[in-house]
């Protein structure tokens, strides 16, 4: 079935939010496979770089799906600084899925159905209220479930960027069928730096390339609370920086011509039929004075390639979306790193793939 486009769409609103920074895909001890990462290392280092929330995401097989008496249950588990998520990595043989909630849930429920049929594990998933985030989709252990189930799709999965362009690839064609499928990343990461010499072992090096924060999703939240968090990254309203000391990207439009921006990622409206203008924007860090190299998606395709000012760090394009036809459109940005003292080996890893946007959506519908 081909989405049918809209014969009309809600108005846009205007928004008053926050705009919060994370990560959604990290392992503790409680993952066997991990090592030096007590959850509160994980914390700890969240805290003190000025993290907004977190998903732990332990792999519910380690523990046969009992995250509730392991994760959660760990006296580590909590903060008053950071905005914590119940979580797990469902892993299953079809490949992983963050489950993510507000609130502790039945995991235990979700593990023992996860070789089950897809409208299954979606009933259960609306049962519970939980949010499913498809994981590393083009990587050994894929997402192999419907993107049906999905709430938002991981496009940027660890430092090393090179391997997350297949994943990309496959959001985007989740895009063009006309699905609104909102992007973050996730670190992945799983080992700690060492206390103590002993202690190391042939993984450690990869703390000082991939911890908390390569890469790190942007959310903005209609107010600083868990649930919004969560909505607004359904919606899309997010935007994903190699680590947090990268400029955070944001791709706004003039929909109608007023000269006033009002679609930010995430909106999706009727077109005119008239140009819309696009702004990219580059806002908090970054290095002072550097252009950054812009590459519009349309669509799939490459649509335009463009170099911001170094004053104002932005540019501008425009096109016309047709009345009878979906399009989308979206942002690469490419240039220097930022240095991340705290994860310095990052930088060469993640190569010269700045950040990524969400899409603006014209003409797509809503109930597909």
């Amino acid at each position: 079935m081909i989405p049918a486009i809209p014969n009309s769409l809600p108005p846009l609103e205007a928004r008053k939010g926050v705009w919060l920074k994370g990560d959604w895909h990290l392992h503790s001890r409680h993952s066997t496979d991990s090592s030096n990462n007590s959850i509160g290392k994980i914390i700890g280092f969240a805290e003190r770089h000025g993290f907004d929330y977190l998903a732990i995401t332990d792999h519910d097989v380690h523990v046969m799906g009992a995250v509730a008496s392991h994760t959660w249950a760990d006296p580590e588990f909590g903060s008053d600084r950071l905005l914590l998520f119940h979580g797990a990595e469902l892993t299953a043989n079809r490949g992983h899925i963050n489950i993510l909630a507000v609130e502790p849930y039945d995991h235990q429920r979700v593990f023992d159905h996860r070789d089950d049929r897809d409208w299954n594990l979606l009933a259960l998933k609306r049962e519970l209220g939980v949010h499913f985030s498809a994981n590393h989709p083009s990587t050994k252990n894929h997402y192999g479930f419907s993107f049906d189930l999905a709430d938002s799709v991981e496009i940027w999965n660890g430092s090393v960027w090179p391997k997350n362009i297949p994943g990309v690839r496959i959001w985007d064609d989740m895009l063009k069928s006309g699905r609104m499928l909102g992007g973050r990343g996730g670190s992945d990461a799983h080992h700690g730096v060492p206390e103590t010499p002993e202690l190391t072992t042939s993984l450690s090096i990869e703390a000082s390339a991939n911890y908390v924060g390569t890469p790190t999703t942007w959310i903005y939240a209609r107010e600083r609370s868990k649930q919004a968090v969560l909505e607004a990254m359904a919606a899309g309203r997010a935007s994903v920086s190699a680590n947090p000391f990268n400029p955070r990207v944001e791709l706004v439009a003039d929909h109608d011509g007023d000269g006033v921006m009002d679609m930010m990622m995430g909106d999706n409206v009727k077109p005119t039929g008239a140009p819309v203008t696009f702004e990219v924007r580059l806002l908090g860090g970054g290095i002072e004075g550097a252009s950054y190299r812009v590459r519009v998606v349309r669509n799939r395709d490459e649509f335009a390639t463009l170099i911001t000012d170094p004053q104002t760090r932005s540019v501008r394009f425009t096109d016309t979306p047709g009345l009878d036809e979906r399009n989308y459109y979206r942002v690469e940005i490419e240039g220097p790193q930022v240095p991340y003292p705290a994860v310095p080996n990052s930088m060469a890893l993640s190569q010269n793939m700045v950040a990524l946007s969400n899409p603006l959506y014209f003409n797509y519908n809503p109930s597909f």
